[in-house]
């Protein structure tokens, strides 16, 4: 759990906090026991785009047509690239 935490603190993690007060981390930013390769970089870029972790989980939940499906699933088919290019528009 204290590795857990360091993420979250590091912000290479994002939590959700749940209606009884817990904090989760969604399951889609797991691949087996590993964060998803290219999560740790799209974070990034929204933070430095001014979305606070709110904001950056509603973003990467939120389907958008042009990849299609979710952010965060077009991270996990390996196509973090096109995303962050997506998540970079933003801040312009």
């Amino acid at each position: 759990m204290g590795r857990v935490r360091q993420l979250l603190r590091d912000r290479k993690l994002l939590a959700v906090r749940r209606p009884d007060g817990t904090m989760a981390v969604p399951a889609a930013f797991l691949d087996g026991d590993q964060i998803v390769k290219g999560l740790n970089g799209t974070l990034t870029v929204l933070c430095d785009c001014g979305f606070d972790d709110a904001d950056a989980l509603r973003w990467l939940f939120t389907a958008d047509e042009t990849l299609p499906g979710t952010p965060i699933s077009a991270i996990a088919e390996h196509r973090r690239t096109e995303v962050n290019r997506r998540a970079q528009a933003l801040a312009i």
